[in-house]
């Protein structure tokens, strides 16, 4: 009998998952919430990529395309959401278009007939996916679920956490990467401007505002130091994602943008202007904030399945201690697939940015690598998804206290050797040293040795 995979999202990762599922002689039934392919994609189709095409096409959906007539982008390029969309989800949607439900919410994955208590027949039980669209309620059978909604429509609020006292609803916050140079211009060229967070979504943004004219931008940074937030600059394997660090750093270091760092949101209120009051007092007023804190997975929806989640990243408790940002602070993440995505509940898989739950480290690669292995289990293939078969550019990001730092940077295994990292430390330190934060990591301010080591 052909197995039904129900696949939730039609996202890169999502779509991919079909395109092995139909490798495997499976049947996909992927449900999108939007009307189209790649939902999450257009909301931030102004985003230039990190990684170049060669990272973000999946090897069973370009042998779908392929074998149709589509010529693959130029493998060097670095494209935008916009050009993923266009060149790559686009003709994989239509490909896959008698496997797609558009325009279907998924509120609710169960077993037919039995709660998560039920333990005699579940294995053999299909799964029922509960979802909500124009044509109302409806209800898809399922052999096995591939959940790949991401995490795009959840942002993190501003808080610990929690939404601080005046953020709820407020006009004047907005959340993630917003367009700044294009639809969106008008909100914030020539205003007083806030970004609060310190990831790469924050980066963006801050370097987007600095380019519109007569804007002021602030780079609210909760972080004590400006370390993780420049990362490894030139020694960064994704060139892409090094420059952004490199160019932070020089428009902090012509106070184009202004720092405030160790700024954790404590309450917001007002609206022209917006008061941010930190939590150790300071108070910054601004016509616009922009919260780029990340985003978290929805996980209401598989309240009747057995899953396991690590109680600080809310991903699987085996994939949790290879992606903990608490604790890697350079290299790459190991590839990983079936065994480590595996919950108590057969046949039940989150892949793609919401396996990492609020991890911020996952590369679209890793994705497409994750279901290419979910799906090999499920066909019966063990030995297929227990291979390796991905090869992920470093990080370049060194995260940790200064000692860690000193021995990762003598040993070079920050995507480069350990001159060129150490390179990237030192414009980085000066930069730090200006703003009165501690720098790279290779010393602090204060500690003159210590930068001396380094450079």
């Amino acid at each position: 009998m052909t197995k039904t995979v129900a696949i939730l999202g039609a996202g890169p990762v999502g779509l991919a998952a079909a395109a092995h599922v139909l490798e495997r002689g499976m049947l996909p039934l992927v449900l999108e919430q939007g009307d189209a392919v790649g939902h999450a994609v257009r909301a931030w189709g102004h985003v230039p990529m990190f990684s170049n095409w060669r990272y973000n096409i999946d090897a069973a959906a370009a042998r779908r395309l392929e074998a149709a007539g589509w010529k693959r982008p130029d493998p060097e390029v670095h494209p935008t959401g916009e050009d993923i969309l266009t060149d790559y989800l686009e003709p994989l949607g239509r490909s896959l278009s008698s496997w797609l439900r558009l325009g279907r919410r998924v509120v609710a994955v169960s077993r037919e007939g039995i709660d998560k208590v039920k333990d005699t027949g579940r294995e053999q039980t299909p799964f029922v996916i509960e979802t909500e669209g124009a044509a109302g309620r409806e209800w898809h059978r399922a052999d096995a679920v591939i959940d790949a909604t991401g995490t795009w429509f959840q942002p993190n609020p501003g808080g610990a956490g929690r939404p601080v006292s005046g953020e709820t609803g407020n006009a004047r916050i907005s959340y993630g990467m917003p367009d700044v140079a294009g639809q969106d211009r008008s909100r914030f060229a020539g205003k007083q401007v806030a970004v609060l967070g310190g990831g790469h979504s924050a980066i963006g943004t801050l370097i987007a505002l600095s380019d519109l004219p007569a804007t002021q931008v602030i780079w609210l940074c909760r972080a004590l130091t400006i370390t993780r937030a420049l990362g490894g600059g030139g020694a960064d394997q994704l060139a892409a994602r090094g420059a952004l660090g490199t160019e932070l750093a020089r428009l902090v270091k012509e106070g184009r943008i202004k720092l405030e760092s160790g700024f954790r949101l404590a309450s917001v209120e007002g609206a022209t202007p917006l008061k941010a009051t930190a939590m150790d007092g300071r108070q910054i007023e601004v016509d616009e904030l922009v919260i780029a804190t990340g985003f978290r997975p929805d996980l209401s929806i598989f309240r009747e399945l057995r899953v396991s989640l690590d109680p600080a990243l809310e991903c699987t408790p085996t994939l949790a201690p290879l992606i903990d940002p608490n604790q890697h602070s350079c290299g790459t993440v190991r590839p990983h697939g079936a065994q480590e995505l595996a919950h108590p509940e057969p046949g039940f898989y989150i892949a793609g940015m919401k396996s990492y739950g609020r991890a911020p480290t996952f590369l679209l690669a890793t994705g497409h690598e994750q279901v290419r292995s979910i799906v090999a289990a499920l066909a019966g293939d063990h030995a297929a998804a227990a291979r390796v078969e991905l090869d992920l550019p470093e990080t370049g990001v060194c995260n940790g206290p200064g000692p860690q730092l000193l021995q990762v940077v003598a040993s070079g295994c920050c995507g480069g050797p350990a001159k060129t990292r150490a390179d990237a430390c030192c414009a980085q330190d000066e930069v730090a040293k200006e703003s009165g934060t501690s720098g790279c990591g290779c010393g602090t301010k204060g500690e003159p040795d210590k930068v001396s080591a380094c450079c």
